[in-house]
């Protein structure tokens, strides 16, 4: 495909999966919390989230300016779609993914279909790949079936989280909080939390580590429903700069995704392992 969709599909997964954050929480009126204790509270959910929807914008390190849409099903089964433009790159810069049974979707549309024999989507069957050796070229796919819910807990470990003030996004009432926070202070704060917790937090960790970044300052809009409505990342990568803005649409609502159709498709592993018999 080109290769340059297939390289700004993976990067940006990469980044639009690890970034997304959302909770469910309580819509029970309470007492009004400290910053830290809101921030906690919204972070203590993301496991209660069935499915989603989502706009990304900003800018990631290699690939410049980024605008993604996408919706996502994480039970009971997990499902991807997200049609992303890298707005840096020119024609090849702009990709769909897709993740359907445990298999990866990229499509470049007609520009694809052009290089590849008239199939404009390959697949990445990430079991298979993995059983060919192909899958520490896919360090992004790794992260295409992960809980995209879980950095929104970053700002928990932070030591300086504040209230902003009152903003609306989307015509919903929020509150914006902000805070710095360190991978070393989020490793720390992790160790209050149960041994699952821990375990699916410190994965989040790993991305951010790859990418040179030791330092966070985040923002996260809450609503008065207590459910994260848009959230934001901001570090400094061995690459460049890391800025990427999340807004929430569509929270447990019915998600439908399918596979392309299979003529318009080009079996990465299928080609793997027919080059290995060769």
């Amino acid at each position: 495909m080109g290769a340059s969709s297939v390289r700004v599909g993976l990067a940006v997964l990469l980044i639009g999966t690890g970034a997304v954050a959302c909770s469910k929480g309580d819509t029970e009126e309470s007492p009004k919390m400290t910053p830290a204790a809101a921030v906690a509270k919204a972070a203590k959910n993301v496991e209660d989230i069935t499915s989603l929807s989502y706009r990304m914008t900003g800018k990631t390190p290699e690939e410049g300016r980024v605008e993604a849409d996408a919706k996502m099903r994480l039970k009971p089964d997990v499902a991807m779609s997200m049609k992303i433009t890298a707005l840096d790159q020119g024609a090849d810069g702009t990709a769909e993914i897709r993740l359907v049974d445990k298999a990866m979707f990229i499509g470049g549309g007609a520009a694809a279909a052009k290089e590849m024999d008239g199939k404009s989507w390959i697949k990445f069957d990430l079991g298979a790949l993995g059983e060919a050796g192909g899958g520490e070229s896919l360090g992004a796919a790794g992260q295409a079936d992960k809980n995209p819910a879980q950095e929104s807990t970053f700002l928990t470990g932070s030591k300086d989280v504040k209230e902003v003030g009152t903003e609306t996004v989307d015509g919903v009432k929020t509150t914006h909080y902000q805070g710095t926070v360190s991978l070393d202070e989020f490793r720390e704060s992790l160790k209050a939390e149960d041994k699952a917790t821990r375990e699916q937090r410190e994965k989040s960790l790993e991305q951010y580590e790859k990418l040179g970044i030791e330092k966070f300052t985040m923002d996260m809009w809450i609503g008065e429903d207590e459910l994260t409505k848009q959230f934001r990342m901001r570090g400094q990568a061995d690459k460049g700069p890391l800025d990427m803005t999340i807004t929430f649409d569509d929270l447990n609502k019915s998600v439908t995704i399918a596979a392309p159709p299979a003529e318009d498709v080009m079996d990465l592993a299928a080609m793997m392992k027919d080059a290995q018999a060769g």
